[in-house]
C-alpha cells in the first residue's frame, strides 16, 4: 500500500488504485465522496470504517464499477474502470472482483455447491472445471461433503456465510469486497468468520477491502480508512 512512500524506478502494479476521486449524487450540492489517493497491492487487506450515511456504500459502488466518479480515476488491475462502458465494467467485475454481501444473496432453491458455482457463469467460465476448487473451499471452511447438496436455506447463518466466502473466492479474484457481512453475528462467530475469510483470501493471494461500522474488527487488518477522514488517506493500524 503506497501512502507517502518515495517513488521508485520500477512502478508497482496495484490491484486497485484511486486518484483524485470525486463523486456527487445528481441534484446534490458539494461532493458526497472525496478521496485523493488509495493504492492496494496484491494480498493487502484494508478495513474501511464508518457510520451509516458516511458514504461506505457509495465508495463500494465506485470500487466495484457499479457507478463511476464525476472526477478522477479508478483502476482495477491497471484497467481504467472509469473509462469503460457499463457492460465492460460488468464483465471486469465478474472476472476480477468477489463480493460478500451483508444479506449474503444466496439463491434459496439452489444447493450449497450450486450457489458457489453460480459465479462461474457470470464470468463465462465452466462450472464443471471449477467444481473441484468449490468443494475444496467448502471443506476448508468447515462445510463437509454431506452439506454440499443441501439447499442453502437449510444451513445456519454461520454456515451460509461460509458458503458466501467460498462463492466470492471461487475464481481467485484480484479483489474481494466484503460489505458488513458480520453485522448479524455475535462476537465469537464474528471473529471466527473473519479468521476464515482472511485465511482463504490470503491463500488465494486476494486483496481484501472490508467495510463495517464495527471498530472491533479493525484489529484483523494492518491498514484502515476511516470514512470521516478520507482526505487523510489510508493509515496503518
Amino acid at each position: 500500500m503506497k501512502v507517502g512512500q518515495p517513488v521508485t524506478d520500477k512502478p508497482k502494479k496495484y490491484v486497485i488504485e484511486l486518484k483524485n476521486l470525486r463523486f456527487r449524487w445528481p441534484g446534490k450540492q458539494g461532493w458526497q465522496l472525496a478521496l485523493d489517493n488509495l493504492q492496494l497491492e496484491a494480498g493487502q487487506h484494508l478495513f474501511i470504517r464508518g457510520a451509516s450515511g458516511s458514504g461506505k456504500t457509495t465508495l463500494l459502488n465506485l470500487l466495484s464499477g457499479i457507478t463511476t466518479p464525476n472526477e478522477g480515476g479508478l483502476w482495477l488491475q491497471q484497467t481504467p474502470m472509469h473509462k469503460l462502458s457499463a457492460a465492460k465494467r460488468d464483465t471486469l467485475r465478474a472476472q476480477q472482483i468477489g463480493v460478500v454481501f451483508q444479506q449474503l444473496n444466496l439463491i434459496p432453491y439452489l444447493s450449497v455447491l450450486d450457489n458457489v458455482l453460480l459465479v462461474a457463469g457470470f464470468a463465462n467460465q465452466s462450472a464443471g472445471e471449477l467444481t473441484e476448487r468449490a468443494i475444496m473451499l467448502l471443506q476448508h471452511l468447515g462445510l463437509n461433503d454431506e452439506l454440499h447438496h443441501q439447499k442453502a436455506t437449510e444451513l445456519s447463518v454461520g454456515q451460509q456465510q461460509r458458503v458466501a466466502i467460498a462463492r466470492a473466492l471461487l475464481l481467485r479474484p484480484a479483489l474481494l469486497i466484503a460489505d458488513e457481512p458480520t453485522s448479524a453475528l455475535d462476537a465469537d462467530n464474528r471473529d471466527a468468520f473473519m479468521r476464515l475469510m482472511l485465511a482463504e483470501a490470503t491463500e488465494s493471494g486476494t486483496t481484501v477491502i472490508f467495510v463495517s461500522h464495527d471498530q472491533a474488527l479493525q484489529s484483523f487488518f494492518n491498514w484502515h480508512l476511516p470514512m470521516d477522514q478520507l482526505e487523510q488517506g489510508v493509515q496503518p493500524c
